[in-house]
């Protein structure tokens, strides 16, 4: 479903995480050169677990990576709702529903382990791949990417995949953008399974593959199980109180077993037993102008120009959505005069989705996080409602927003795109 160019451009892009290296391997299957510049001394992924929902599995299978990623990643069966006392709103079936319903599964894994299955997939593809490479600005005359050091990357296109503080957005801009803070932060553990299974009231988050929600006064927790039966990925959202000056921090667990000593008595256990968190404060973008530069052929991908809450699980999952449309219009090009054309269009396909879905992202904050009271009584009302409504407080089970996340094929919209952008062009 990607097509090949007849011509082979080179193409910088900088930043080596889930996002860059879905386009590069994207790009090169569309027939052109890729480097990869990446600012880390060594490749890896920080942090803990990650959900692949069936939108972005559908293009990770097309990229060649989904048998590596299946090795590693568990299937989840369901999506479960609580309120913070434990009692369940609404559940979803994820497993076999998605596969029957979207035709791709619904996973979640170690961000490490899916990091490496990208990682592995343009060794063989031969991608170079360049670390201690961090970018500090863009040569906009020669559309070269500078390093720390003082090297130049020159390429036909340059692709800003360099996350929340994106250099590369700087260069575009003509100015630096300090992200939005949420006003919330993230506690990530991993705790052991075998610990847990001293504990047979936990055996609900992690005997039966499952997401686990609980929505609570200022904040919310997300569990689910990693592969191996090792350790379950334990989320807790509550009001940040970071110093202005960090991002990420080392956390104090009795901080986290206070925020939630009012909660189901059974997350409370779970938490104790937690060996080390940290915690992360969370930021997002405010919608950008414009992606690409206005004459040169920069532009930008994933969290660099739309980076979201983490409240739909699809940060990474927009990031591969933008690596898939550039990979596939990249596929059509057969002239190097196409460039700012077909950036332009990348923007116009992507740019309302990722907006929505931000916009989304920030609504679920103030649904999940609601106090005791009315409005918490009439969304719990809304949850129980069966079947699920359109407007569903549970965003995966209101029917027209689930077909928008998981139904979308990113291909499709390009190849839909595409055609009427160049009939349009034949009629001039």
């Amino acid at each position: 479903m990607i097509p090949k160019s007849n011509i082979s451009l080179q193409i910088i892009v900088v930043g080596g995480g889930i996002g860059g290296l879905s386009v590069a391997i994207g790009l090169v299957l569309s027939g052109h050169k890729v480097v990869v510049l990446e600012k880390a001394h060594q490749l890896s992924e920080v942090g803990a677990g990650i959900q692949i929902p069936p939108n972005s599995t559908r293009i990770l299978e097309i990229l060649g990576c989904k048998a590596q990623i299946l090795e590693r990643a568990l299937v989840p069966k369901a999506y479960h709702f609580h309120n913070h006392k434990g009692d369940n709103l609404i559940s979803l079936e994820l497993d076999p529903y998605c596969a029957l319903k979207y035709g791709c599964k619904s996973l979640h894994i170690h961000r490490g382990d899916f990091h490496r299955c990208l990682v592995q997939r343009a060794r063989e593809l031969s991608i170079n791949i360049l670390v201690n490479s961090g970018i500090i600005d863009i040569d906009l005359d020669q559309n070269a990417a500078i390093t720390h050091d003082g090297r130049k990357y020159q390429g036909d296109v340059i692709i800003g995949a360099d996350g929340l503080n994106s250099n590369v957005r700087s260069s575009i801009y003509g100015r630096h953008s300090l992200p939005t803070n949420s006003g919330d932060q993230a506690y990530r553990s991993l705790i052991s399974i075998p610990e847990m299974n001293k504990h047979p009231e936990l055996d609900f988050i992690h005997k039966i593959p499952c997401v686990n929600f609980f929505w609570g006064p200022q904040g919310h927790v997300v569990t689910y199980p990693l592969k191996g039966g090792n350790s379950c990925n334990v989320v807790v959202m509550g009001p940040d109180n970071l110093p202005p000056d960090s991002s990420v921090v080392s956390a104090d667990k009795g901080e986290i077993l206070q925020f939630l000593k009012t909660w189901d008595s059974r997350l409370q256990l779970l938490l104790s037993l937690a060996t080390s968190t940290f915690k992360w404060r969370l930021q997002y973008i405010e919608e950008l102008d414009f992606w690409s530069h206005p004459t040169q052929n920069v532009t930008l991908l994933g969290d660099a120009c739309h980076a979201t809450l983490p409240y739909l699980a699809q940060g990474a999952a927009q990031a591969i959505e933008d690596a898939a449309a550039l990979a596939y219009l990249f596929g059509k090009i057969k002239d190097k005069s196409e460039i700012h054309f077909i950036l332009g269009m990348y923007e116009r396909i992507r740019k309302p989705r990722t907006s929505r879905i931000v916009n989304s992202s920030k609504e679920c904050q103030q649904i999940y996080h609601l106090q005791d009271g009315e409005k918490q009584e009439l969304r719990d009302l809304e949850c129980a409602l069966d079947p699920p409504q359109e407007g569903c407080p549970a965003r995966w089970a209101d029917p027209e927003f689930q077909e928008y996340l998981f139904g979308y094929n990113i291909f499709e919209e390009c190849e839909k795109q595409w055609l009427k952008a160049t009939t349009m062009k034949e009629k001039l």
